[in-house]
């Protein structure tokens, strides 16, 4: 099929998020967080349905799913204790069939978690990242190298919401203690034996698989750069002076001046971050997709790449390093943002 008769042909996509029986009953593109998502799709020819996705109506879901052209899937990796593992091999199996799924599970495992971080650390966003693959591993390497290198970030493969993300240190005078605070929002510092702690982590081995460990950054408190891509171009970027792993006032957790801040949503075009811009168009990217063995098609139509600030270069630049891909479910997202997705989805229909 040539690409001009294609373009013509009219194409439908599911828009799928997880959500109860009512909210399955009641869905509307008007009464969807993702209107804006819809309304893109509308202005260049493709038709967007609502599908909400649970385990119960699993089968009433694959129907649907199976009758549209392509599947944009926004689903939390962990959601009030439940899983993606029963929806990842409901998608594989809808892609098998045909449609387009956008991110593909496959995609997911490679990008969209922690282990991204390690497999990528040789790239200009990396570091000093540790791979842990079992907790006999953990428990063999990780107290040395938290003694020789001072302050370290653990992360399970895969989670949301801070779940799972720890900072981690040696008490002064104690190989035997460390005082962690999970990224969760409402946590406080502990002190516990580094013994208790190991045993804790055991549980990200599950489905999870391993555990990264990456130096902790001293300039956290100066905020995080989300970096919103559509395929392989930047669709905008957000600023948050984020609260995680930085120790609550004494007020306590849940006082206002433990809360993040607002994330600031910017343009592609926003001059103050056209160096991470170039980057990850440029070069990051690029690197990624070859180290990952990922084409650029596969890419999904919407992710984001997570960056705290890192030491200034010699020259007094900013440098980045990568703390997490968000691909699963990566919302809000910038007002630039549907109409890229609009553009990627359009595109992908074209080159089919």
């Amino acid at each position: 099929m040539n690409t001009e008769r294609n373009a013509s042909q009219h194409h439908t996509v599911a828009i799928l998020s997880r959500g109860d029986a009512a909210a399955r009953r009641d869905a509307t593109p008007q009464n969807s967080r993702f209107v804006r998502v819809f309304e893109a799709l509308a202005s260049v020819g493709v038709e967007a349905r609502p599908v909400i996705y649970d385990e119960i109506f699993a089968d009433a879901v694959r129907d649907q799913l199976l009758a549209v052209d392509g599947v944009l899937v926004w689903v939390n990796p962990i959601h009030e204790g439940k899983t993606r593992a029963a929806l990842d091999r409901l998608l594989r199996e809808v892609a098998a069939r045909g449609p387009w799924v956008s991110a593909h599970p496959d995609v997911i495992l490679k990008m969209g978690v922690k282990e991204v971080l390690y497999r990528t650390r040789h790239l200009g966003w990396g570091g000093d990242t540790h791979r842990y693959d079992s907790a006999a591993a953990f428990r063999a390497e990780f107290p040395s190298r938290l003694r020789a290198n001072g302050p370290r970030v653990l992360k399970q493969n895969r989670g949301n919401a801070g779940q799972g993300v720890w900072k981690v240190d040696s008490l002064p005078g104690s190989d035997a203690a460390v005082r962690v605070l999970h990224a969760q929002h409402g946590s406080l510092p502990e002190d516990i034996p580094l013994e208790a702690f190991i045993v804790r982590c055991e549980p990200y081995f599950g489905w999870g698989g391993c555990i990264i460990d990456q130096p902790f950054e001293p300039r956290l408190p100066e905020g995080m750069i989300r970096c919103y891509m559509s395929g392989s171009k930047v669709a905008g970027f957000g600023h948050q002076l984020i609260k995680a792993l930085i120790p609550p006032p004494p007020e306590g957790p849940d006082s206002p001046e433990a809360q993040p801040g607002p994330r600031i949503m910017h343009g592609p075009d926003a001059p103050s971050f056209q160096a991470l811009r170039r980057l990850m168009e440029d070069e990051w990217t690029p690197q990624m997709l070859e180290t990952l063995g990922i084409d650029g098609p596969s890419l999904p139509v919407i992710w984001d790449a997570d960056f705290l600030y890192g030491p200034r270069d010699k020259s007094g630049a900013d440098t980045y390093v990568l703390c997490e891909i968000n691909v699963s479910s990566c919302f809000a997202i910038p007002d630039e943002a549907p109409a890229a997705i609009a553009r990627t989805v359009r595109d992908r229909f074209m080159r089919t």
